[in-house]
């Protein structure tokens, strides 16, 4: 069984952050994955550029950042894996929404997989459509059209 927690940061909490975690679940679910830990944080430009210039030595906000643990550990007799944790800036989901002419659910939904993507190893190197790992992003948006989060 996965298991998403979520947290919020420099801002108020999202009324809609339980659809988030089971969005999540599901994305998951669809990427066949079992007994993953995953966080999900939703925070402000301020706090993502922070991380991002503190981690990545870019000193500026983005839309969002994936921090692989890829620990597995024995618990309650199951072995799950700490995938990792996701932080997601809603100021840069929103522009994203607009510059992508997309609603902010699907942005939402888009920086949700790509973070689980990050997780599970997978890279980019451009944001080219043809890049495997977008590329399967787009293919398991489609097939989670039909779920609502905001």
């Amino acid at each position: 069984m996965n298991t998403v927690s979520t947290d919020w940061a420099g801002i108020d909490c999202p009324v809609w952050l339980e659809r988030a975690k089971g969005f999540a679940l599901t994305a998951l679910d669809q990427m066949r994955k079992e007994n993953w830990v995953v966080s999900l944080l939703f925070c402000d430009d301020d706090f993502i550029q922070t991380v991002n210039r503190d981690y990545r030595q870019k000193d500026e906000p983005t839309d969002v950042l994936s921090f692989p643990l890829g620990d597995t550990v024995e618990q309650e007799g199951d072995s799950v894996f700490l995938a990792g944790d996701i932080v997601i800036s809603l100021p840069a989901l929103q522009r994203n929404a607009v510059d992508f002419s997309v609603t902010p659910n699907e942005e939402l939904k888009r920086l949700i997989v790509h973070g689980l993507l990050h997780l599970s190893g997978m890279d980019h190197t451009t944001n080219a459509p043809d890049e495997p790992m977008l590329a399967l992003q787009e293919t398991i948006l489609a097939q989670l059209s039909g779920e609502q989060i905001l």
